[in-house]
């Protein structure tokens, strides 16, 4: 357990900020399988384009666990402000500040990682929104700009000094993006560097590979982005192992089968009809890259133009499933 302010986080492994992934949906079937804190996917700071259907689900936050983390993104530290008082406003009891997205419309808008090349700029951001709020406010960044301009270090000390009261890091600079094998020596460095938590980021795939992290680095938790995408119970996983020593047993094809069921119908309901059904195409993908002979199924469940039919086809996939692995054993 750790502290973020007041609040107390149960657990060590935390759900990263996707934009496009961790939607409301997504956020809640993570929770209930261990994730001990989850962020909404990133929303602008100008708060101008919040009507938009976009921005709108982004802060939907009811049936949220809290604490309820929003992350914000901009480069105008009065914008930024101004979207964190509007955030809590809605609701949010933690402010998550993003300055580690690589996508080039991001970037582009001298927003996300491009900040890190503007250390003065992104002292005033982090001053300007610790100080607009009552509620604690995060950081999620990388190692720098790029490998030769690693500036981590740096910028989780103005962090701390701003009164940021965590920071998640991705062992990659804004150059690398998600290419190359994530780095911790410099997370292990700002570890050292800081006393508020550090959250390591980047390639966090198994409960092995947490554990390893958290020694390796000496970081508080470690933060799981895209291993979780099909595979939300590696988060308890990852738990039990930190809790134990020992690995928990793989869900059961009919406890997959259930909390598919159940995240197809969090997104038909969230999305709608016509938007839900083509959500979840993208979602199953994911979970049925991890069963093996499943790409047939997959092509297939891509045409279907339903709830019905999507929710029919995995049903009957698993009936078949369940009774393979019943003859196999």
């Amino acid at each position: 357990m750790f502290s973020i302010g007041s609040y107390h986080i149960a657990g060590q492994a935390l759900l990263a900020p996707m934009a496009g992934v961790t939607d409301a949906p997504f956020r809640r079937i993570c929770r209930q399988y261990g994730a001990s804190l989850t962020t909404s996917e990133m929303v602008t700071s100008d708060t101008s384009l919040w009507k938009s259907e976009k921005s709108s689900k982004r802060l939907t936050l009811h049936e949220e666990t809290a604490p309820i983390s929003i992350q914000i993104a901009g480069s105008d530290p009065s914008m930024m402000a101004d979207a964190a008082q509007q955030c809590v406003a809605l609701g949010a009891q933690i402010i998550d500040i993003n300055m580690g997205c690589p996508a080039k419309k991001v970037c582009k808008k001298l927003a996300g990682s491009a900040l890190l090349a503007n250390e003065p700029l992104v002292e005033e951001i982090l001053n300007t929104v610790a100080k607009s709020v009552d509620v604690p406010v995060t950081l999620k960044t990388r190692t720098g700009t790029s490998p030769e301009q690693i500036n981590g270090i740096k910028i989780a000390q103005i962090a701390q000094h701003a009164g940021i009261q965590a920071i998640a890091i991705h062992g990659r600079t804004r150059a690398c993006r998600f290419k190359g094998a994530a780095e911790y020596q410099t997370i292990k460095k700002i570890v050292s560097s800081v006393d508020i938590p550090v959250i390591a980021n980047g390639d966090i795939d198994s409960p092995q590979k947490a554990a390893q992290i958290l020694e390796d680095t000496g970081a508080t938790a470690v933060m799981v982005g895209r291993s979780a995408l099909g595979n939300p119970w590696l988060f308890k996983s990852i738990n039990h192992f930190l809790e134990t020593g020992r690995f928990q047993e793989e869900p059961s094809s009919l406890e997959k089968q259930s909390v598919i069921l159940e995240h197809l119908k969090a997104l038909y309901s969230f999305y709608g009809e016509y938007k839900g059904v083509r959500i979840a195409r993208k979602h199953i993908g994911w979970y049925f890259d991890h069963i093996s002979h499943a790409k047939p199924f997959i092509k297939s469940f891509n045409t279907l133009e339903t709830s019905q039919t999507q929710t029919q086809a995995v049903s009957d996939f698993f009936e078949r499933y369940n009774i393979y692995e019943e003859k196999a054993a």
